[in-house]
């Protein structure tokens, strides 16, 4: 089970205080958000966005703008899908079933304050009964089976090197802060956030039980204890080399590759099939570090850690006070909000966790029309005709590489809206009598069911993202785009709007997934999803330099004082949002090529194009939030991906009959 802490990547520059008032239709290009006395040259996100700037934020919310607005819209839906199933209770085993008693189970505040610590009682116990410290890999291996996992993280994933095959896969994990460098950093801010985590640590424990000096050891124990794994873990930076951690091996090879670590202890309690010849561990010196800790740290030690992982995953589905103390480290410190969601948003959450396509049958046959689904692939079929051209006008890659990549974009497949096939939760057993114990059960479902894909083709039909999931991704391995119908919604996507603001809005979404296939990740990964290297080294040179570009352009960001973008950290997604405008701008020339189009609210088609797509990043955040994010995201913050992507580019300044500079950056897409 997985700790639900989202933090999603809307960030900006917060004003002043008015009260947010999002009840009016959402558009994509909307006047009295504007600030028409800012220069569009100087600051085109205040320009696009300045009035809004003076929107004040919920205090629910770390960051807010219009994908809150577009998040609300959906759980207003999804609400009441969960309301009426819970009301109604259909018959065991439907889907009515599962998302009514799921939601019940979730709203009970009288029984899950009567249950306490319960739920994980079993899981204390087998904590408490380790005697040695060779136990402790197989009881990890054992509580994925039970639906629960510590220390490290692990499943079946598609072979970077044969995306044809499933494989069991390793990767670090473990921590409790968002990132490895928040074990280490010494500035002030740092200091403080370590600070309050250890006393969070100390909190939980006294809640559930321990004595306030235990309690005070045991927070000292989880924090020593977390800083080893840290440091044995790899940076967010080193992470985004997929070669790197592409680390392969057969079974026979782990002991002598990965020592010390117990690796047939954890596959028979996991409960590997046996037929699994071959696993991926990404990143091997954590594996080996880990080992070394079961022998060089104490079992006492131990215990407290995994008590402690049981209960920072488990505490938003616990009484009120682990919710609340949970909240005031997570959500206020660290995100710097100021009131917890409502009860019935923090189930909802949890259920899309849980049984999400259960609730998105529900949700697209009230939000999503085949006529948007039919405009929306009509869209992406003219994304993918300007990305053909801007690989044809390019003139650093050779004709060889480009080729390859016109095959790339050739099978490039599209999953709009909602899967063909829809995941079967019929195994899965759902009450009403323990909301814990049932995100339990829905973890061990979710992990039996990945085993059961191993030794199976890989199954393209599978999504990612539940339906009603207000955002998009890109697979290098299956070299596929997939936009959900819940960002397929105003102002991001409209079947009665202008193509102009469509193509707008949806430049950071069509156009920079696309673009993720030709990022420095993605470019390694071939037509058919495989790691390895199809474009020639002079090639790898060229596009290297270009990249280096955006790297320093970004590092020179300063969000808050003193604190920059990290440009190496987020060149993927800042190479996205940057190609992702461009070909989105082509993509609208191409599907308006033989249409007329007039002026719209006293803005040409070009200057619609650009207020979208400044208006689609329009937020308000919290400064907690972006340095939490900054420090470990790989997204650049959401006023700088506005303002990163138009300041190279030509064509807008010629929309705002702006000078272009002289020192535009020479294009990567």
């Amino acid at each position: 089970m997985k700790s639900l802490v989202p933090l999603t990547a809307l960030v900006a520059v917060i004003a002043s205080a008015q009260p947010a008032t999002p009840a009016k239709p959402i558009t994509a290009v909307d006047r009295s958000y504007m600030d028409l006395a800012v220069n569009p040259a100087k600051d085109f996100y205040d320009y696009a966005n300045g009035a809004f700037n003076k929107v004040a934020i919920p205090g629910e919310y770390s960051a807010y703008g219009v994908n809150q607005e577009i998040d609300e819209r959906n759980f207003a839906i999804v609400k009441e899908i969960l309301e009426t199933s819970a009301k109604t209770s259909g018959p065991k085993g439907t889907i009515a079933q599962r998302v009514g008693d799921f939601y019940a189970a979730g709203m009970d505040e009288a029984a899950i304050e009567a249950a306490g610590l319960r739920p994980l009682a079993p899981y204390f116990a087998q904590i408490d009964a380790l005697e040695k410290p060779t136990d402790i890999v197989p009881l990890l291996g054992k509580f994925y089976v039970q639906g629960t996992d510590c220390g490290f993280r692990f499943g079946a994933t598609v072979d970077d090197k044969d995306s044809t095959a499933m494989i069991p896969a390793f990767a670090q994990g473990g921590l409790g802060l968002p990132e490895r460098e928040f074990y280490f950093r010494t500035d002030p801010k740092s200091v403080d956030i370590r600070q309050a985590y250890e006393a969070h640590i100390a909190r939980m424990f006294a809640l559930a039980g321990e004595q306030p000096e235990q309690a005070k050891a045991a927070a000292q124990t989880v924090l020593a204890f977390e800083t080893k794994l840290a440091g044995a873990s790899r940076k967010l930076v080193d992470l985004r080399d997929p070669e790197k951690n592409y680390n392969k091996f057969k079974l026979t090879e782990l002991d002598g590759a990965v020592p010390g670590f117990d690796w047939k202890g954890f596959f028979a309690a996991a409960q590997l099939p046996a037929s699994e010849q071959a696993v991926l561990v990404g990143q091997p010196e954590f594996f080996t570090a880990f080992a070394e800790l079961t022998k060089s740290e104490p079992l006492a030690a131990w215990k407290t850690y995994l008590r402690w992982s049981l209960l920072h995953d488990s505490a938003n589905y616990l009484g009120h006070a682990f919710v609340d103390e949970s909240f005031a480290f997570y959500g206020k410190k660290l995100t710097g909000r100021t009131e917890l969601r409502p009860r019935w948003k923090r189930v909802l959450a949890a259920a899309d966790g849980a049984i999400g396509f259960d609730l998105g049958q529900l949700y697209v046959k009230r939000a999503f029309s085949p006529e948007a689904k039919a405009r929306a692939l009509e869209m992406v079929k003219f994304h993918l005709q300007a990305m053909h051209n801007r690989i044809a006008a390019s003139t650093w890659m050779s004709e060889t590489t480009k080729q390859a990549a016109y095959k790339k974009i050739a099978t490039m497949r599209s999953k709009i809206g909602y899967p063909d096939v829809w995941k079967d939760y019929s195994a899965l057993t759902i009450t009403r009598d323990s909301y814990l114990a049932n995100m339990i059960a829905a973890s061990a479902f979710n992990y039996h069911r990945d085993l059961e894909k191993l030794g199976k083709p890989v199954d393209r039909n599978d999504w990612f993202m539940t339906p009603q999931t207000n955002n998009a991704y890109y697979s290098p391995q299956l070299n596929e785009m997939c936009f959900p119908a819940g960002i397929l919604q105003p102002p991001f996507f409209d079947e009665k709007a202008d193509d102009a603001a469509n193509y707008g809005a949806l430049a950071s979404t069509i156009g920079h997934e696309l673009t993720h296939g030709f990022d420095d990740e993605g470019r390694q990964y071939d037509q058919d999803g495989n790691l390895h290297g199809w474009w020639n080294d002079d090639d790898v040179q060229r596009f290297e330099k270009l990249a280096d570009n955006i790297v320093a352009q970004y590092n020179a960001f300063e969000p808050l004082p003193g604190l920059h973008i990290e440009g190496k950290q987020t060149l993927g997604e800042n190479i996205a949002d940057v190609g992702g405008l461009r070909i989105s701008y082509e993509a609208f020339k191409l599907a308006t090529a033989n249409k007329r189009l007039a002026p719209i609210d006293g803005f040409t088609p070009d200057q619609r194009f650009f207020i979208a797509f400044a208006q689609g990043w329009r937020t308000n955040q919290r400064p907690e939030d972006i340095r939490t994010r900054i420090q470990s995201d790989v997204h650049s913050p959401i006023k700088w991906r506005v303002l990163g992507p138009v300041a190279n580019f030509p064509e807008f300044y010629d929309a705002f009959a702006q000078p272009r500079p002289a020192n535009l950056l020479p294009e990567v897409w």
